[in-house]
């Protein structure tokens, strides 16, 4: 059983600091959660809906203009959020994409207090080169990743099961194993789920007299199962 987090932990998350590049993260202890997708795929969104905050992370007016890893205290310094540069956008030059793509690169591969990675997609583009390439990395380093099918809102009931069965049958195509749910920042589709797992990847414990009863995160249908992570994965 997952029990869920008490919800003002996630609403007391805070600024800690920023990195231009990976050598200015702070101390490389304890454990983190790194966020990480495309410019336009609701990750900031997606943060301020989890920690309740309206400006806990915030948007550039210009996609990909975010250089910076920005990092969140959940209860001490030594559990934290880390909201990753958004990549993949076209206007920005061939250059500044190379040095993002390797500070990210090295985050994710030389970092030992990542616990793991939620990737996120637009669930009406899913699986781009640039999202294929964070899952091989995540692979090649055997680093948990669970993926939010974000604006699950923009598509009926019907589609949006289908963009999820699809994105399951891709990953067991190509042996990724991750753990993948529908999302909506806006309707709250998905946020305990969510929520359960960062508590479990960030080793958050709580007093008995602190916490509740939650569903598991263990592999349902997907029918049955439209808020909640399935997994598609070779074993599925």
């Amino acid at each position: 059983m997952i029990v869920r987090p008490m919800t003002r932990l996630l609403h007391a998350t805070a600024f800690m600091t920023s990195a231009a590049k990976t050598s200015q993260c702070p101390p490389d202890q304890g454990h983190e959660v790194a966020f990480a997708g495309r410019s336009n795929a609701g990750k900031s969104s997606a943060l301020n809906a989890l920690t309740q905050q309206r400006q806990l992370a915030r948007s550039s007016k210009t996609p990909g203009r975010t250089q910076l890893i920005n990092f969140f205290t959940v209860s001490t310094e030594e559990t934290r959020l880390v909201d990753l540069p958004g990549y993949g956008y076209a206007a920005v030059s061939a250059s500044l994409k190379a040095n993002w793509q390797r500070e990210l690169q090295d985050y994710l591969m030389q970092r030992r207090s990542l616990a793991g990675l939620i990737l996120l997609m637009d669930i009406r583009h899913p699986c781009r080169d640039s999202d294929m390439m964070l899952l091989e990395w995540a692979r090649t380093r055997a680093l948990p990743i669970h993926i939010l099918l974000t604006k699950a809102d923009k598509l009926n009931r019907g589609p949006a099961l289908a963009a999820l069965n699809q994105v399951q049958r891709q990953l067991k195509t190509d042996n990724f194993e991750a753990s993948i749910q529908l999302f909506s920042a806006t309707q709250g589709t998905g946020l305990e789920a969510c929520e359960n797992l960062l508590q479990s990847w960030l080793d958050i414990t709580f007093p008995s007299s602190a916490m509740v009863d939650a569903p598991s995160c263990e592999s349902q249908d997907s029918d049955n199962n439209e808020h909640g992570p399935t997994y598609g994965s070779n074993n599925e």
